[in-house]
């Protein structure tokens, strides 16, 4: 009988840790890519390169966190100017728009992970009412694995409490 616990909660153990992944994958934010634009017809050739990958990162620089409250995923009225905005931006670039959910270090690991998704998917939701196409948006969740301060204080973990919208081209 207590052989069939044991086997049990290793197996459970198993499960849980193989599927539960705290690295972030390495993006290559450096690189800068040019188009050249079409001849045009009046003066056979053009030079004038179109920077797709600028106006990519241009739009990232404006780009600002969402903050929550403490175990709360519903969009503070503070934060729904800082929603519209990122809408906005996200919409007029061509690229795709990664929503990465965060959570404070405080609860367990599995409800951090599920609290940063719920984060993710309502500004995700936010992001579509105001008119960005939904297939140009991904979620993804760090749980308390991408904290931006390490302290242990309100003031910190407030800060770690966030959903940050990262356009990818």
């Amino acid at each position: 009988m207590l052989n069939k616990y044991i086997l049990g909660s290793a197996l459970a153990a198993a499960i849980i840790f193989s599927g539960c992944s705290s690295k972030a994958p390495a993006v290559d934010t450096t690189a800068q890519k040019t188009e050249t634009a079409a001849p045009s017809a009046s003066s056979g050739t053009s030079t004038a390169p179109i920077a797709t990958v600028d106006a990519v990162a241009e739009a990232q620089s404006k780009i600002q966190t969402v903050l929550f409250d403490f175990d709360k995923f519903n969009i503070r009225a503070d934060m729904q100017p800082i929603v519209e905005g990122n809408a906005k931006l996200s919409g007029s670039v061509d690229a795709k728009a990664k929503l990465e959910g965060n959570a404070d270090e405080r609860g367990t690991d599995e409800y951090n992970y599920a609290l940063g998704l719920k984060r993710a998917n309502t500004v995700k939701a936010a992001y579509a009412s105001k008119g960005v196409a939904e297939a140009k948006m991904s979620t993804v969740t760090f749980g308390e694995g991408n904290p931006v301060c390490k302290e242990s204080s309100e003031a910190c973990w407030a800060k770690n409490r966030r959903v940050d919208t990262k356009l990818e081209k």
